[in-house]
């Protein structure tokens, strides 16, 4: 049996000539929308270059594009946030909207204010995952560590299912290990791609892969991609026009 179709869902894809992945059928449990997720095990998250703020250097509201290992797109992702938070506040919080081809918003993460200081353990930073919104799937916490960042992933109901680890890297592409919950397999990755001197000097716009299981639950996917779009605001986001990379994330 496949997903039941999401409401007012067009028969074919919007004009425009890009390579949309058609929807596979997936499991009866499926959430709509993510029957997309059932049949991929890497995600490749492209932040779009804003020439706006190439050229004036202020914070815009970003936008992704989610494609699989075969560049056809699976989704779009389109940052909520206020102009002012933007570009004044450090660890702003946001919520990060997600569609597919049809324009129907089949993710929502939000991102609240919190810290980020390594000598402050309380308030750490968090991403809360719905599918379809308003349907809480799991969250992403940041767990206190001097050094290198880790993440604990949850489901809805507050279960630990997965550990996120990153590592130091001072050069070329930086990684994440998706582990098991007890912190001992390794079962994928989230890296940060090296995007070239230009992109990588004038403006804040990158380029992530992610790598898991096939037979993951599609959920735990859909809050795989809301921990990337989590570490990208955390380390890798321009603040106050200057470089957010983070301690071992160069």
């Amino acid at each position: 049996m496949s997903c039941p179709p999401l409401p007012n869902q067009s028969p074919h894809p919007p004009a425009g000539g890009e390579n949309w992945m058609q929807a596979p059928q997936g499991p009866a449990n499926c959430p709509p929308g993510l029957e997309y997720l059932t049949m991929i095990d890497q995600l490749l998250v492209h932040q779009e270059v804003e020439l706006f703020e190439v050229m004036t250097g202020c914070e815009t509201a970003n936008q992704f594009s989610i494609k699989n290992s075969m560049g056809q797109k699976i989704f779009s992702a389109k940052e909520s946030s206020g102009c002012l938070v933007r570009n004044c506040c450090t660890n702003r919080p946001f919520n990060m909207k997600i569609y597919d081809n049809f324009g129907n918003m089949v993710i929502h993460l939000h991102r609240p204010f919190a810290c980020q200081s390594c000598w402050c353990p309380y308030w750490l930073q968090t991403m809360e995952v719905t599918a379809p919104p308003g349907t809480l799937v799991g969250t992403v916490e940041q767990d206190w560590t001097i050094l290198t960042p880790h993440f604990s992933i949850k489901d809805a109901a507050g279960n630990f299912v997965l550990k996120i680890k990153g590592f130091y890297s001072f050069c070329g592409d930086v990684e994440f290990k998706i582990l098991s919950a007890d912190g001992v397999r390794e079962i994928g990755k989230i890296s940060k791609q090296w995007s070239g001197i230009f992109r990588e000097a004038f403006t804040d716009a990158d380029i992530f892969g992610i790598s898991f299981p096939m037979d993951l639950d599609v959920r735990m996917k859909a809050v795989m991609l809301g921990a990337c779009f989590l570490i990208d605001a955390m380390f890798f986001e321009k603040k106050g026009n200057k470089e957010g990379d983070g301690l071992g994330m160069l």
